[in-house]
Parts: C-alpha cells; sequence; structure tokens
C-alpha cells in the first residue's frame, strides 16, 4: 500500500522569536523546535519514520517564512528511494518566502537505488528581499556496498518560476549521460548548492560569494569536479561531482558556512544533528 504525507509548516515571528507552527497527515512530521543560536533562527529536524520511498509513495512540504523570520530545516539521515515495478515515488517540497525572511533548506542526501522510479521536486516562490541558502545531494546507488545504480531513474525538478528552473532525468540507462567526460564522467554523486534571494544581489554582494565559494574549492580534493557560477542576478549556484556523498557533502558544509558568516552575519555552526 502507498503512503500518502503531507506537511504543513509556517514560520511566525513572535516577540521577536521565530516560531514554527506545523500540522501533518501521514508519517511526515518535525521534531521539537531548537534554539541552538538564539531565539531568531527556529531549527527544525524534517522526520519521515518509514525510512524510504517505495512506488506509489508521496512525500509533499509546504513550507511558508513570514516577514522576518529564520528557519533552518534539515533531517536526520538519507531520504532513499527504491526499487519499484511500477509506479512513480515523489518528493515535493514548496517553499514560500515573504520579504526579509530567511530559509536554510538542509536535507541530507537522497539515494537513488538501482530500480527506482522516482521525481524529486523543488519549487520555492521568493518575495522582494527573501533569502534562501539551500542544497540538493543525489547519489546513485550504494557503490560501497556493491550495489550500483544500473536500472531505474530519478527525475530532478529545481525552480524558482520566471527566473531559474533545472529539470533532468537521471537514467540507469543513458550511458552517456553517466559515463561520458562530458556527462558526469562515472561519478555517482551530484551535490548543488544555491543561494536564491527575491531581490537582485547587489554586484559586491554576489562577487563575495562567488569568490568565497571559488577559494574554497580551488582548496578542496574535488576542485577539478566542482564550481561555482551566478547563471541570473538572483541566484548563486555551487555543483560538485563526486565518487561518493561525503566529500562533495563536506564542500557544500564549507561553503554554507562562509556564506552564513558574510552573507547573513550568522554563525558557522552545524546543526547539531548532522554530528549523531
Amino acid at each position: 500500500m502507498a503512503w500518502h504525507a503531507q506537511l504543513n509548516l509556517d514560520y511566525a515571528l513572535e516577540a521577536g522569536r521565530t516560531v514554527a507552527r506545523h500540522h501533518h497527515t501521514g508519517p511526515l512530521r518535525i521534531l521539537q523546535s531548537l534554539y541552538p543560536e538564539g531565539d531568531a533562527v527556529c531549527h527544525n529536524v524534517l522526520v519521515h519514520p518509514p525510512g524510504g520511498l517505495v512506488g506509489g509513495d508521496t512525500l509533499d512540504m509546504q513550507v511558508t517564512a513570514q516577514a522576518g523570520t529564520h528557519g533552518l530545516i534539515t533531517t536526520p539521515g538519507a531520504t532513499r528511494f527504491y526499487r519499484s515495478d511500477g509506479p512513480e515515488a515523489l518528493q515535493s517540497a514548496h517553499l514560500h518566502l515573504q520579504g526579509d525572511a530567511k530559509v536554510e533548506w538542509l536535507p541530507l542526501e537522497a539515494i537513488a537505488y538501482s530500480g527506482c522510479r522516482a521525481e524529486n521536486r523543488l519549487t520555492v516562490a521568493l518575495e522582494p528581499r527573501a533569502e534562501l541558502l539551500a542544497w540538493d545531494v543525489t547519489a546513485l546507488g550504494l557503490p560501497l556496498a556493491q550495489q550500483p545504480f544500473v536500472q531505474g531513474y530519478l527525475r530532478q525538478h529545481i525552480a524558482l518560476p520566471g527566473v531559474w528552473m533545472e529539470r533532468g532525468t537521471l537514467d540507469a540507462q543513458d550511458t552517456r549521460l553517466l559515463h561520458s567526460p562530458a556527462g558526469l564522467a562515472g561519478q555517482h554523486c551530484i551535490a548543488s548548492l544555491f543561494f536564491m534571494v527575491g531581490t537582485a544581489l547587489p554586484r559586491a554582494r554576489r562577487d563575495l560569494a562567488l569568490d568565497t565559494a571559488r577559494a574554497l574549492i580551488a582548496d578542496h580534493p574535488l576542485a577539478t569536479t566542482a564550481g561555482a557560477t551566478s547563471p541570473h542576478p538572483q541566484v548563486i549556484v555551487v555543483r560538485v561531482l563526486a565518487p561518493l556523498v561525503e566529500p562533495a557533502m563536506g564542500l557544500l558544509r564549507q561553503i554554507r558556512s562562509a556564506w552564513r558568516v558574510q552573507l547573513w552575519a550568522q554563525g558557522s555552526e552545524n546543526p547539531r544533528i548532522w554530528s549523531m
């Protein structure tokens, strides 16, 4: 039987404190709100007790951040798209940030098991002066467990409508995409970190973000398979290819921490759940 789960998460500002209100149906929820940085930033851990999605499963997440709030959302572990002989599995997240709101969307990696039929979708709506720091990390198969990605597909969709969109299909039968030097060159992890804003970035701020990311990339072992670019004045993107999740995630965490300090004057600490 397919699981259909939905979570509505709303951030509101109450006496200077970012407060999370939420409602869920099905096996999808958040744990208690945490404030390791003080009242201004609310940390939440998104939990899906079944631990993965099979054919026909749907996870639907709707996040709204009211003006002036700052929410950080992560997960305790990877999302797993398991093998399916029939319907697709869908994970869909829609983030709506009002003016001057900040959200960090930082789920751990999504693992595409061989034989999966799945779509991972993220859609963002940003009002003027809203800012989103987010990433998307995908692992193809389980190479260390000798379970390569040889069947099935994962569709990916990331969009800030009217500004920027990425959409593609990682098909296990598309050897040109997965193995050619012009494609993924046999790498098993594809990772992106992006900074999106509702108002075009001033040139100096955009250059600071790009220069910081490029300096960290240059000093990292993945320097030859990573890069930073700004495809639109409202978007900065870091892209990484890696043989495994861990080095790619390590690089993204470094850049995310540096951007937090330089772009938001926030601390560089990681959520505690990542070290457990």
